[in-house]
Order: C-alpha cells, then structure tokens, then sequence
C-alpha cells in the first residue's frame, strides 16, 4: 500500500503545473507620436527582423504583436504582416523591398523613398519594425527519483524591439524594448512555447503605444 501511494504521489507530480511567473522590464520613449497623429495615420508592420537561428519565428513574431494591437488597442487602423506583403508584392515593389529590409540589417535605416511607397500601398502612414534581439529557451529538473525527472523549471527569455517610423519624413517616432522571462513549474517535457512569452512582451509594449 505504501509502494502505492508513492508511486501515485510521483504521479501527481509530475502531472502538476505551476502558473507562469513572469519578469519583464519594458521601457518606450515617445519622440513625436501623438495619438491623433497614430489613429488618424494608421500602422502596418513591416518584415521583422531576428537574430541568427530564428529567422522562422519571424512570422509568428509579427502574428502576435499584430493581434495584441488589435486587441488592446482596436481604434488604431492596423495592417497586418501578410497584408503588408500582399500590398508590397501587388504594387509591384517586391525587389525594392527587399533591398530595403536587407539595407535596414546592414544600416538600421529605411530609405524614405521606399518607406513612402510601401505606406502608399498599405493605405497608412506609420510603418512598425520588430527586432527580436534574444530568444532563449531552457529546462531543469528540479525533482526526480531513479533517475526520472518528474518536475522541471522551464523558462524562456526574451528581447524584443519595436518602432514606429513615419513615413511622410521618415523618422522614427515611437519605439520601445522589453525583455521578459517567464518561469514555470511543470511535469511536462516539451519546452515552453515561444507564442506564450512573445504575448507578454507584445502586451508590455503595445500597452505604451500613445
């Protein structure tokens, strides 16, 4: 009997899951974004930009912040990533595009020219870019027995970016960084997911937008 109830003691733990705990340090400046200026001018997200390794989370990286702004913050008219593209792609500007996000890794800078053109198409005035500086994901056990760990604390980290830049002179007039890392308890093996931690740093910084 003894022998059983450890065995379903172990069970049970190693079923068991913390909530999240989360540690973010967000900070924005605000250089000359007003918000009638933002609601009026609309906002469309540009191809982001990652550190090596994770070129193929560009996307959901751009899917989440999109769909936070949308979220918290409905009054500002917003384009998605794909939309943005399909507008890039339909006006026939896909190679200068292309030049453009490749110079920005190089440089930092969009072409105004450029940044005009893909504003014209997108139907708005300010174009977001998102850098995603630090990615890190991790495990350790922190209870096993006969050499089985039953209970990891999973963690991720990251290091995001954001700007806003404005079309009409191409300058930059809104951006922020936030890096946060969430911490859980947990029975389960599989690491914890980059969605769940971009959704707290998309909402740290979507939340500071004028």
């Amino acid at each position: 009997m003894k022998t059983l109830i450890f065995l379903l003691s172990l069970l049970a733990l190693s079923a068991c899951e913390t909530s999240p705990q989360v540690y973010s340090a967000p900070k924005h400046d605000t250089l000359q974004l007003a918000k009638e200026d933002l609601l009026a001018g609309g906002l469309a997200f540009l191809t982001p930009s990652t550190v090596t390794g994770q070129e193929e989370d560009k996307q959901t990286l751009a899917y989440v912040f999109g769909s936070t702004l949308q979220a918290e913050r409905p009054d500002i008219k917003f384009v998605s990533l794909s939309r943005t593209i399909s507008a890039v792609n339909r006006a026939g500007l896909a190679d200068a595009y292309r030049r453009m996000y490749h110079d920005y890794r190089d440089t930092g800078v969009f072409e105004a020219s450029m940044m005009q053109k893909v504003a014209k198409a997108t139907g708005v005035r300010y174009l977001g870019q998102l850098k995603l500086a630090r990615m890190e994901q991790s495990s350790r056990g922190r209870f096993g027995v006969l050499g089985l760990s039953l209970l990891n604390t999973q963690y991720a980290n990251m290091r995001v970016f954001f700007q806003v830049w404005d079309s009409h002179d191409g300058t930059i007039v809104w951006e922020g960084i936030d890096e946060v890392t969430v911490a859980m308890d947990t029975g389960k093996e599989l690491p914890m997911g980059f969605q769940q931690v971009t959704e707290h740093a998309a909402r740290n910084l979507v939340q500071r937008l004028p």
